[in-house]
Formats: structure tokens, C-alpha cells, sequence
């Protein structure tokens, strides 16, 4: 990665903007302030919310930070399997006492008014999920100072992010929580996401841009693996969703390691589009008839999810995690990030020395 950008950030490890509450300022910057990169979460956000979080953010840390933004989404043409979905929910809804959300609400989440407020007030680093902005985009982004990330899960997306002119690509393997960042919605592609380490040998053959790994990373000896792989950091989800600075609902937090939820999976049910979470049983009844359809689903289920988190019941929560959730560790996110560095250390020491790199 260009050295103007790595200096920003002393360690290879960069916190996962984790939309939905999660990445709040107080986790951004514990993880800045140790040396990693914190970022915030713009997603479902307005431009007023996120501007504000900037502010409160730039009040505890004076270190460099990123915003992640979600590229708008084509229109959904099929509006009848968004209503049968619906209908099917209506049970939910009459459980949870509350009503389903309004699938027609705010398409492109406010995409340009966001924009504009990061070219109108600069912070170090953007990051983009769910596709790949216009180069006049980037450009404004690089004149106004900032570097630019995009997600990409197929080496055909990597090359698309470099031509469009982004200072990085991040490498967002099947094994990732939360939402899959790809660029095109496609049904028929469900179930062939890449592994990480795959997919970044891919990629790094397809670009010569730096490269961020992501994907089921918990431990320094994985971190140490990317880099030896041909990364130039880490972005690190879940590790961080279990630290009490994270802004995710306790129940979540405690499910990580709950042997009832012993495992996750890539699902369409709580938002249309294909995210990892652990398997409750929401995603268990309704995931097998979810449309291709985000963000209508997103807004009709939106209510139920709230509703439920109120009620104490994970079971009707969207509980998004990657595949290593159960190596997630409870430790403040500035000691986390400590421990990271040094088992990343140690893992570079036994590797050098022909051990073994735990």
C-alpha cells in the first residue's frame, strides 16, 4: 500500500465499518488511538446523523479514522416478491406486536448528500460497499485529500475498482460478516462466494493496487497469513463487535460464543441482499424464501428486527458475524488491537524462525 496511506495507520489492522449502530465513535477511536484504523459506519445513516458522528468522533481522537458509505442500488422490478415476502412476515409482525416496515422507503441512503458532506469536510479515508463509484467521485475525494477504499468479492470487481481510480481495494472473502459487498446483485451467483486466502491471490494478480484482506480474520496469526499473502492490512469485523465500545445490542455480543448458535450462514432474509449471520430462527423459516430485493427488505424487516432486540429474543435479531465469531474475544478495542500486534509479531517470529505461527 502507497506509504502516504499506511502512515496513517502504524498497524495493519482496520476496523470494519459495521453498519446498523455497531461502528459508533467511542470503538472508532479506541481502535485509531492503538494504532489501527477505526472507522464509521455511514450506512442507514442520514447525512446529518453521519456528520455529527464525524464530529463526536474527531472530539476523542485527533488520529486518522475512515467513513464507509453504501453505493445507491438499482431499482427492483419485481415488486410482487417483495409483497408475497410481506404477506409471509405478517406473522412476525402480529408476534412482535409492531407493524412491517415500508419496503418503498429511501432507495440510495442518501448517497450524494453524503458525498457532499465528505468533500465539504474532509476525513483521511472513504471507504464504498455494494459497488463502485463514478472516477469524477474519486477524484473529488483525492482533491479534497482523501484516500479511497472499495470492497470487491470477485477479481473482476478488483479490476473494475481500479479503474475507476481507488487508491485501494478490500478483499472481501465468503467467509465475511454482514453484508457481501458485491457489485451486482446476482440470485444465480448465491453460494459461490471465494475464500479469502483464494480470493487474494486472485486479486492480487488481477491489480497492482494495495490490497486490504477481510474476511473471518480474529487472530494476529491470520492477520500475519494476509500479509504474507500479499496484503497490506486487515479489516478486522467481528473481533470487534464483541469489545464493549462496539455499539451492538449486548445479546448479539453474548451470541458470538453461544453454543446455540453454533454456526453462520449467507442469508437474504433480513435485507435481500446476501450477508453472513449466525443461523437463528428467523434465518432458519424465512431465509429460504427471501427475494433478491435490498434495500425493500431491509425496510420491511426493519421494524420486526428492532422489535425484537426490545423483547430480548436473538432468535428474531439479525445477528451478522463472520465464520470465526467464536474466537471472538471481550477485551476493550485498544487491548485488542495490543494483542493483535502481538501475535501477529510472535506469528512473523515463528514463521521466520520455520515454527509454528499461531
Amino acid at each position: 500500500m502507497s506509504s502516504a496511506l499506511t502512515d496513517l495507520f502504524p498497524r495493519p489492522i482496520v476496523q470494519a465499518p459495521m453498519a446498523g449502530g455497531v461502528s459508533v465513535p467511542q470503538l472508532a477511536a479506541a481502535v485509531s488511538e492503538a494504532g489501527g484504523l477505526g472507522f464509521l459506519a455511514a450506512g442507514y445513516k442520514t447525512a446529518d446523523g453521519m456528520y455529527q458522528e464525524i464530529k463526536q468522533l474527531r472530539g476523542l481522537t485527533g488520529r486518522p479514522f475512515g467513513v464507509n458509505l453504501f453505493m445507491p442500488q438499482p431499482e427492483y422490478a419485481e415488486s410482487g416478491a417483495v409483497e408475497l415476502y410481506t404477506h409471509q412476515l405478517a406473522g412476525e409482525a402480529a408476534w412482535y406486536e409492531t407493524e412491517l416496515g415500508d419496503p418503498d422507503s429511501a432507495r440510495d441512503d442518501g448517497y450524494d448528500a453524503k458525498l457532499a458532506v465528505l468533500l465539504d469536510n474532509p476525513v483521511p479515508v472513504v471507504s464504498f460497499h455494494f459497488g463502485v463509484p463514478a472516477r469524477e467521485a474519486i477524484d473529488s475525494l483525492h482533491r479534497a485529500g482523501t484516500f479511497t477504499l472499495v470492497a470487491a468479492t470477485t477479481p473482476e470487481e478488483a479490476r473494475a475498482v481500479e479503474r475507476a481510480g481507488a487508491d485501494a481495494v478490500i478483499a472481501q472473502g465468503v467467509e465475511a460478516g454482514g453484508h457481501q459487498g458485491t457489485h451486482r446483485d446476482v440470485p444465480e451467483n448465491d453460494g459461490s462466494g471465494i475464500g479469502l486466502l483464494s480470493l487474494l491471490a486472485q486479486i492480487r494478480e488481477a491489480v497492482r493496487i494495495p490490497v486490504v484482506a477481510a474476511g473471518g480474520i480474529m487472530r494476529g496469526g491470520q492477520i500475519a497469513a494476509v500479509l504474507a499473502a500479499g496484503a497490506s492490512a486487515a479489516q478486522l469485523g467481528t473481533a470487534f463487535l464483541a469489545t464493549p465500545e462496539s455499539g451492538a445490542h449486548a445479546l448479539h455480543k453474548q451470541a458470538l460464543t453461544n453454543p446455540l448458535f453454533a454456526r453462520t450462514e449467507l442469508t437474504r432474509a433480513f435485507s435481500g441482499r446476501p450477508g453472513r449471520g449466525l443461523v437463528n430462527r428467523f434465518l432458519r423459516e424465512h431465509g429460504p424464501y427471501a427475494p433478491a430485493a435490498y434495500p425493500e427488505v431491509h425496510h420491511v424487516t426493519a421494524p420486526l428486527r428492532r422489535a425484537a432486540a426490545k423483547a430480548g429474543d436473538a432468535q428474531g435479531m439479525a445477528l451478522w458475524a463472520g465464520q470465526g465469531h467464536r474466537l471472538a474475544r471481550e477485551l476493550p478495542a485498544g487491548q485488542l488491537v495490543e494483542v493483535l500486534t502481538a501475535e501477529l509479531a510472535a506469528a512473523w517470529t515463528a514463521l521466520s524462525a520455520g515454527g509454528d505461527a499461531r
